[in-house]
């Protein structure tokens, strides 16, 4: 029996691949289940509707100990014979609960290449050695693993992050050209000119730090009023981000939708999605939009670089810049042609590299020792 082993199941990209892994290891007749570290999160319910049990060890912080207990009592009685943890904590808590050996094998996954907090990256290499693998899902990862935690390059296999294409309906009309209209009524955007006026813009995933949201709220004072952001996820910078739109005046322009538990639905409100982050594991919303057939703009950050490819399948521009994101953004709405070759090139690169077949195939290889 295999468990996968998370830190929690809200609403994020970590937990939307152990859902898909899950649900879709267990009609390939794999006997699966699911635990978490903390509490009960939305994306639990949606793995039980699959068919897959979810064990919640109702950890109340980072630091409550007990949780290694509880995970060390359920690995004993439910007898897993592989364990897949995700993430740092969960990786550590698998270490812990296995050290008296119990006949289990261990797989750990790493799924970002952000730097901070370091004791992650500490408490990762000493959990690795307890590891018979390391799963990352972009060649960013794996470089950050053998730098940052000093693991092994025969330990670590890249398995990409998947998508079923099916289930995210291409747009009906990504390229339609529209109105174009000057900036004459933005007055820090002289340089932007000739765009198309009324496009939405989306961000879609959790208000971390490290996603720099505020970079795209920024790059808002550079387009003309006809362009609208729409932000949907909730997170520790909710209250941050609200004022900084009230403090600029883009109240009117700019809405915090909240939580979404299907990227499909916020996708509907885009007409380009844009990922501002400083670091990332791979951007799992990234191949969600690219296989709705929605153009992305993105930061040419660690992860996402190995995703995107720049003028091919999207925009990248650098880390940080408000202007360079807005530049980016004008120049697909300006472009009709450009967004529709982006658009064609970016799903085709979905079906080629990132669709669950190949990759539900490395996972099993993987968890049946191959």
């Amino acid at each position: 029996m295999i468990l996968l082993l998370i830190t929690d199941l809200e609403i994020g990209g970590t937990p939307t691949v152990v859902r898909e892994l899950a649900v879709r290891l267990k009609k390939q007749g794999v006997d699966v289940e699911v635990a978490c570290l903390g509490g009960r999160g939305p994306v639990a319910d949606q793995i039980e509707v699959g068919g897959v049990p979810v064990h919640v060890l109702g950890a109340c912080c980072a630091a409550d100990i007990r949780v290694f207990i509880r995970l060390g009592r359920l690995v004993r009685r439910q007898k897993y014979n592989t364990i897949l943890s995700f993430l740092a904590h969960a990786n550590v808590a698998a270490a812990l609960a296995t050290l008296g050996g119990h006949g289990v094998r261990l797989i750990q996954s790493i799924q970002t290449t952000q730097p901070k907090p370091r004791w992650h990256w500490w408490a990762q290499s000493v959990a690795g050695h307890w590891t018979d693998k390391i799963v990352v899902p972009s060649q960013s990862v794996a470089d950050v693993a053998r730098t940052r935690c000093g693991i092994a390059p025969e330990k670590i296999t890249v398995i990409p992050n998947a998508v079923d294409i099916d289930a995210f309906a291409p747009s009906p009309s990504p390229g339609t050209p529209g109105e174009v209209s000057g900036i004459g009524d933005c007055p820090r955007a002289g340089w932007v000119g000739g765009i198309q006026a009324g496009r939405r813009i989306g961000f879609l995933g959790r208000l971390d730090p490290i996603k720099r949201i505020g970079d795209l709220i920024d790059a808002m004072t550079f387009l003309p009023d006809g362009f609208t952001l729409h932000i949907f996820g909730e997170g520790s910078e909710r209250a941050a981000l609200t004022e900084q739109v009230r403090r600029l005046g883009l109240s009117a322009r700019v809405t915090l939708h909240g939580r979404t538990d299907a990227p499909q639905d916020a996708l509907l409100h885009m007409d380009c999605l844009v990922l501002p982050s400083d670091a990332e594991g791979f951007g799992l919303v990234l191949i969600e939009a690219m296989a709705a057939g929605i153009p992305v703009v993105a930061t040419d950050a660690p992860g996402i670089r190995n995703v995107v490819r720049h003028n091919q399948t999207g925009l990248l521009v650098p880390c940080r810049s408000p202007a360079a994101l807005a530049q980016a953004i004008a120049t697909l709405a300006s472009d009709p042609a450009l967004r529709r070759r982006l658009v064609e090139s970016a799903r085709q690169d979905v079906k080629d590299r990132f669709v669950w077949e190949p990759v539900l195939r490395q996972y099993r290889q993987l968890l049946e020792g191959h």
